[in-house]
């Protein structure tokens, strides 16, 4: 794969804080790819997230479908999202970026910024959608906008189907790779860095599909049970950024340092939380027999060589996180309804499809997941060009 097509740098004249957009490729014209805010964010993190969203999307290429891959693209504003400037910073950000919404780039939350966030910046900066862009390759563009409109206002156990879909895909990969390991659900214990929308949901999942929930990371530090841990009560006790209150612990949950998620006694780790968590120092103390990248990028090239070498699967962001991404344009082409069971189930299917392609391609060629993801991707990029041709 080349260069990208486009990257920019854009520095706030307020405050002088830069944000970043990178369009790794056009597919029809139109690029997807979400809008984080994070403090240290740079232009090099972007492009790689840019990169991982072409990705994704030919991964979830199905001629049969009515959804039709876009390119990949990403934005990213180097900011703590609870700086007071942060909101002011996001709606100057997404004024000056108009023109490209407007024109070729769909965008959405992401990392550190909610979609009910971005889409008030957006109409402050003068914005009809984030995802406007893709308005012309519609069928229909009314009845899909109330579709999607209608699916965000789906609430499952009160919480939005557009919260729980993204965790029922990286739930779906951990049992994708149990049953193809053979490995019971029961007794299968699963530490979580991270119980926001993506790990919160993931949680909510494994929990219910009767693996045991050991570990949850936020902020604060690390909650354990080796017995396993409330997750509903976790869930309902934590704050708009996945933090949570402890008063809600029960006597046999116990308290240790943020980082110790990573050596508790599980069989899984999902990290969901923050890029670059898993380096060559910290790798050391992991036992677990897999790692589901439910974040963007959390482990280092490196670690993930050193884990490797020792056993460890590690099943990649660009597979296991694209369910939320899929099922915004699922629903907006109509290969879904607005139906949370019809959501779930078109995202078990998807997802599963894909771990066991992945896996049943690493093992064929004695490779890695990941290099197996990139394998099929190359695989299915040239059909998608020949068919709907880039840059175009």
């Amino acid at each position: 794969m080349t260069a990208p097509l486009m990257s920019l740098t854009w520095t706030d004249h307020v405050t002088g804080r830069q944000g970043f957009l990178v369009v790794d490729r056009l597919v029809r014209g139109v690029s997807s790819g979400g809008l984080r805010m994070r403090p240290g964010c740079t232009l090099d993190e972007v492009a790689g997230l840019a990169r991982g969203m072409t990705m994704k999307e030919a991964l979830h290429y199905d001629p049969a479908g009515r959804y039709i891959p876009l390119g990949g693209a990403k934005g990213g504003i180097d900011c703590d999202p609870q700086d007071p400037v942060s909101y002011g910073l996001l709606v100057r950000y997404l004024r000056a970026m108009r023109p490209y919404v407007e024109s070729f780039w769909t965008t959405g939350e992401d990392l550190g910024l909610t979609q009910d966030l971005v889409d008030r910046a957006g109409a402050e900066a003068g914005l009809v959608s984030s995802i406007q862009a893709v308005y012309p390759l519609l069928d229909d563009e009314a009845a899909a906008r109330r579709r999607l409109a209608d699916a965000f206002a789906v609430e499952v156990d009160g919480i939005g189907l557009d919260e729980l879909v993204g965790g029922c895909g990286v739930a779906e990969s951990v049992l994708a790779a149990l049953d193809r390991a053979g490995v019971p659900y029961a007794g299968t214990r699963v530490a979580v860095q991270g119980l926001g929308t993506m790990g919160g949901a993931t949680a909510r999942f494994l929990a219910r599909a009767g693996l045991t929930i050991v570990a949850v990371a936020d902020v604060k530090g690390t909650i354990v049970n080796p017995a396993g841990l409330d997750v509903d009560a976790l869930l309902a006790a934590r704050d708009a950024y996945g933090t949570v209150d402890r008063s809600a612990l029960r006597p046999g949950d116990r308290e240790l340092p943020g980082g110790d998620w990573l050596s508790v006694e599980a069989e899984v780790l999902v990290p969901a939380a923050v890029s670059y968590a898993v380096d060559t120092t910290n790798q050391g103390a992991i036992t677990a027999r897999w790692i589901v990248e439910a974040v963007n990028m959390p482990v280092l090239p490196e670690a993930e060589e050193l884990l490797s070498a020792r056993g460890v699967v590690v099943l990649p962001d660009v597979v296991v996180n694209s369910g939320t991404n899929a099922w915004w344009w699922w629903t907006l082409f109509g290969d879904i309804g607005a139906d949370a069971d019809e959501a779930f189930a078109h995202t078990r299917r998807s997802m599963r499809a894909l771990i066991e392609l992945m896996l049943a391609r690493a093992e064929a060629d004695g490779t890695t997941p990941r290099a197996a993801a990139h394998a099929i991707v190359a695989d299915r990029l040239p059909v998608i060009a020949e068919r709907f041709g880039w840059y175009r």
